[in-house]
């Protein structure tokens, strides 16, 4: 089973400075939407229907970038997702920016947490949801995200 999804997205003009390069706000943008359709395509359901149906969602409580290499206007990059941890109440989410060469360009840790919208309060994920993330978990070696930021830019080295 694929536990690491990918998606190929050009980067828009509108989305970059004066000098060509990708905004620090559209790396989210565009990691977030293809987030979007990684779940849609892979766990078998939308946000908003998964929303509408139990009352409850992921709400993000901490985002952790960091801008390991300049992504320029009309460039091909393949966005990638893994679940890197998972339990009962919370989850992360490792999304990685790359260009053709494997070379990555931007690394981002999103944290969310399950959250009732009734109560407006987080709550624990149900067994069935739980087990359906579990199984597209991704063990990586790396703890925190400096130890991570640190392994990507010295493979970013070797390419």
């Amino acid at each position: 089973m694929e536990k690491e999804f990918s998606s190929t997205v050009r980067i828009r003009f509108a989305d970059c400075d004066p000098i060509g390069h990708l905004n620090n706000v559209k790396y989210l943008e565009y990691m977030l939407n293809a987030r979007e359709d990684h779940v849609e395509q892979n766990y078998g359901f939308t946000y908003e229907q998964y929303t509408r149906e139990t009352g409850c969602t992921w709400v993000t409580i901490q985002n952790e970038i960091a801008y390991l290499k300049e992504v320029r206007y009309n460039s091909i990059v393949e966005i990638t997702s893994k679940t890197i941890f998972v339990d009962d109440l919370t989850a992360v989410v490792e999304l990685l920016m790359k260009d053709e060469k494997g070379i990555v360009h931007a690394v981002f840790w999103l944290t969310v947490i399950y959250f009732n919208m009734k109560t407006r309060r987080a709550e624990k994920m149900p067994e069935t949801t739980l087990t359906q993330f579990v199984q597209f978990l991704v063990e990586i070696e790396h703890k925190t995200f400096k130890e991570r930021v640190d392994y990507l830019r010295i493979l970013n080295k070797t390419k």
